[in-house]
């Protein structure tokens, strides 16, 4: 084995005889350094002197033995072998455990070299100090040495061990960490631990047990003396965290609820909740909240509190979407595809311009529209070179969406009622550039009186808008149960008018879509199963859309259609769309000639219990069969004035007026002129001829 670095270095020691006294104390500060470098950095150890000459002759075999028999504490360590070192039971040890000892040597060594300089200046002022005699120095020394805890004087294990100051946060003395007893100390820790994981788990639990996670039955119920003090603003945080316990109770009733309390009793409270929290009337809370189960109602009145993206459609008829979105991406627009059903519409994210200011949209690229407003169109599916009624067309987005799918052929009548709404949909149609398009301002129960024969209806009735509260939150409080009386009666006249106005016989269409942009059943469902029952000639089918829910085949105890599931339902909290509702009719034949003789569709009433007209001016032809080759209908002078008198007796009954008192008067005024006109029981014609012989 090659010399250490230490002997190239500063040679071989020389005799302890030669040494001076400041050397033989860096001799003993280098067994002191050895045996634990943590109490020399604590301070603890004192200024020592010199050693005694040990018995082998060499002036580190004090730091072999001390360090590779015993550690700090004073106990024998153990081989990986498992074989136990004897404990200094000779003076000199084997040449083999020598060599091994080497390489300690030279890292004491090398530590020393670099802590000379300190060192020397430590002991100057112990060398100044003992300048009067080297042989006391030399006895002191031996007698340190000796009281030391090196194993070459004394192995005794029961001598005092020495304690340093890290004894003191040790609870255990035997616990500290040897070669000996790792094994155990490590099984130990493990043990601690898993004890750790167990206490861990037990809090989580009862913690669960606390917060009402796991069964607990909380109280969410308001007592009668606990309501809502007048002129107080509710606590909005108490009122969604009693929201959201009382949908968990709905869902696991039979386990969580109070003894003794119903769910009709939860289902009142949740309401109450819900009308204070998003600010609802109870009237249209409740009917919106009857459509789902208490968990997705939660949901779509929370969805209702958002507003949905904004929406862009491509005009074919100017540019292709890859086009429009790459210029809108240059003017700072962060958009993408709304989704695979559709190939024209762009979602936008965000822009840095106002989106209808921008060079495209006056260029007529593209118009704002929602996505739901696709679907009605997508739904009708029109072809090229038809003739296409659009009955309630402002603001222009679905008339100019159907001419784009036309290619600007056929023609299409955009009709709207409303002469201020029709201004905007002139100029959405000038834009856009549809050259197929007739704008007309007329009522829409008035077709096909106005024209008929059309290949596709579409209807957009008006409704409640329960569908788009996110736009206009004044729904929730404006809508009262008159409106779903009054609404649903003019959706039905004008469905029936929008069948009547269709062509049985076209070749390519026939169809008729309706929709609305509401949820409600009563605006949804039940026109079209009013309109089914009355036009027998007119059946659903499916709509072609990709996705949506079905509609409700039955309703708190209404049954409907099964065809009825051929309807789609959109939901906000759904798709994050504005809520719509889609149907498309086929009609397979010409109105039934039994509606113009007074039969199911000749007079029905009405949500008030009055009797109303539902029948269209096309149905009613009379039973001769003058009419039958007309596919929507004809007309009959000489049955004009029956009509017209019917009709005039609707119109003084929805006034207040009994037509049966007119019509009293009429035949009193005639009586009365026919008792002037027959003086003395003379015959009218007879006193004309009178008259004209005394002429």
């Amino acid at each position: 084995m090659g010399v250490g670095r230490r002997m190239q270095k500063q040679g071989p020691p020389p005799d302890l005889g030669k040494l001076s006294v400041q050397q033989k104390r860096k001799a003993l500060d280098t067994v002191d350094y050895s045996r634990g470098k943590k109490r020399k950095a604590s301070g603890e150890i004192k200024a020592s002197v010199p050693p005694k000459k040990p018995l082998n002759g060499t002036t580190n075999s004090g730091l072999k033995h001390s360090t590779k028999g015993k550690f700090a504490n004073g106990k024998t360590t153990q081989a990986r072998t498992g074989k136990n070192i004897a404990q200094n039971t000779e003076p000199m040890m084997s040449g083999a455990l020598m060599d091994e000892d080497v390489s300690s040597d030279d890292d004491a060594a090398d530590l020393l070299d670099g802590n000379d300089e300190s060192q020397n200046g430590d002991f100057s002022g112990l060398s100044a100090e003992s300048e009067g005699s080297d042989e006391e120095a030399v006895l002191g020394a031996r007698d340190d040495f000796l009281e030391s805890g090196s194993s070459v004087y004394d192995s005794d294990p029961q001598r005092d061990k020495v304690r340093f100051s890290d004894d003191d946060d040790e609870p255990d003395a035997e616990e500290k960490l040897t070669a000996a007893n790792i094994e155990g100390l490590s099984k130990k820790l493990d043990e601690e631990r898993m004890e750790d994981a167990a206490e861990a788990q037990l809090e989580l639990e009862e913690a669960a047990l606390q917060t009402n996670i796991d069964g607990d039955r909380s109280k969410v119920l308001e007592d009668d003396d606990e309501g809502p003090i007048a002129g107080l603003a509710p606590d909005l945080q108490l009122l969604r965290s009693r929201i959201t316990d009382t949908i968990r109770i709905l869902d696991d009733f039979s386990k969580l609820c109070e003894e003794g309390r119903s769910r009709a009793e939860y289902t009142s409270q949740l309401l109450k909740d819900i009308c204070r929290y998003y600010g609802y009337s109870p009237y249209l809370a409740e009917k919106l909240f009857n459509l789902f189960p208490p968990r997705e109602a939660f949901a779509f009145f929370e969805a209702n509190e958002t507003g949905r993206p904004v929406v862009i459609r491509t005009n074919t008829l100017r540019t292709h979407r890859r086009e429009l979105a790459q210029s809108l991406i240059n003017r700072g627009v962060t958009l993408e595809p709304v989704g695979k059903w559709s190939k024209v519409g762009l979602q936008v994210f965000e822009s840095q311009v106002p989106l209808g200011a921008t060079p495209e949209y006056l260029a007529g690229h593209y118009i704002l529209q929602a996505a739901s407003s696709f679907l009605p169109v997508i739904a009708l599916a029109p072809q090229e070179h038809e003739r296409i009624l659009d009955m309630a067309s402002a603001p222009g987005g679905k008339a100019t969406y159907i001419a784009a799918l036309m290619k600007n052929t056929g023609c299409i009548f955009a009709n709207d009622s409303n002469k201020t709404r029709a201004k905007g949909l002139i100029g959405n149609i000038h834009r856009l550039g549809a050259r197929n398009t007739i704008v007309c301002n007329h009522d829409a129960r008035e077709f096909p009186k106005v024209i008929g024969g059309f290949d596709r209806v579409l209807l957009d009735a008006p409704c409640s808008g329960t569908g788009v509260i996110a736009k206009d939150p004044s729904v929730k409080t404006n809508k009262t149960e008159k409106d779903f009386m009054q609404l649903p009666h003019l959706q039905k006249q004008l469905l029936l008018c929008a069948i009547d106005s269709v062509d049985h016989a076209s070749r390519t269409g026939g169809y008729i879509v309706y929709s609305t942009c509401s949820v409600t059943v009563e605006e949804n469902e039940q026109v079209v199963q009013y309109a089914l029952s009355k036009r027998p000639n007119a059946k659903l089918v499916e709509t072609g859309l990709m996705f949506g829910i079905d509609g409700f085949a039955s309703y708190m105890g209404k049954q409907f259609d099964p065809k009825m599931k051929m309807t789609k339902r959109y939901y906000p909290h759904a798709y994050n769309v504005d809520g719509f509702f889609v149907s498309k009719f086929k009609k397979v034949g010409p109105s039934p000639t039994s509606a113009a003789k007074g039969g199911t569709a000749a007079a029905a009433k009405d949500d008030f219990g009055e009797e109303t007209d539902l029948t269209t001016i096309a149905t009613m032809v009379d039973g001769d069969g003058d009419d039958e080759e007309d596919d929507f209908g004809g007309f009959d002078n000489s049955e004009d004035e029956k009509y017209m008198e019917k009709a005039r007796r609707n119109r003084l009954r929805k006034k207040g007026i009994d037509p049966r008192a007119i019509n009293g008067k009429k035949q009193a005024m005639g009586r009365t002129k026919g008792q002037n006109n027959g003086e003395l029981g003379v015959p009218s014609k007879v006193k004309s001829k009178v008259g004209s012989a005394r002429v």
